[in-house]
């Protein structure tokens, strides 16, 4: 999860691509169209899709060192881990505002973590009735979130 945090805001990016390509034509009309390359763009095309980082880098520069840091993990991260990435935010996207604070909660306290600490919570915690999880959470509340675009909730 903290990998997904840290790309949020370039996949948000890339969620806003889409309707850039809404209109393209399919080449069969029971299978997608292969997207083209970045050249074979038209320039409304490039512009919608760079419009909303545009926006944002001009908007907060004190966060311009942190997106640029993203950009360069995401270009190095291996594709099955980018894959793993854009599950994620598939899945974030799907929670409602409490499952949202739910999972900041317990990534909160598992960030320090080690593989078996992080084991040997998630067994606690599957092994917990749904009681003992909202107790758990109302005395480990998610901290307050301190960056990135807010929840679109």
């Amino acid at each position: 999860m903290n990998r997904i945090r840290r790309f949020l805001p370039l996949l948000l990016v890339l969620s806003f691509a889409a309707p850039a390509f809404a209109q393209a034509p399919a080449a069969d009309a029971g299978k997608d169209a292969a997207l083209p390359a970045w050249e074979q763009l038209t320039p409304a095309q490039r512009e919608l899709l760079v419009a909303p980082l545009r926006d944002r880098w001009n908007r907060d520069p004190g966060q311009r060192a942190r997106m640029l840091e993203h950009a360069t993990r995401w270009q190095a991260m291996p594709p099955a881990e980018r894959d793993r990435a854009r599950r994620g935010m598939r899945r974030w996207e799907g929670m409602s505002p409490e499952q949202r604070d739910r999972a900041r909660a317990l990534f909160a306290q598992m960030k320090g973590m080690d593989a078996a600490q992080r084991k040997d919570f998630l067994a606690r915690w599957k092994a917990m009735t749904p009681e003992q999880r909202d107790a758990w959470l109302q005395a480990h509340p998610a901290p307050p979130h301190r960056h990135g675009p807010p929840d679109r909730d």
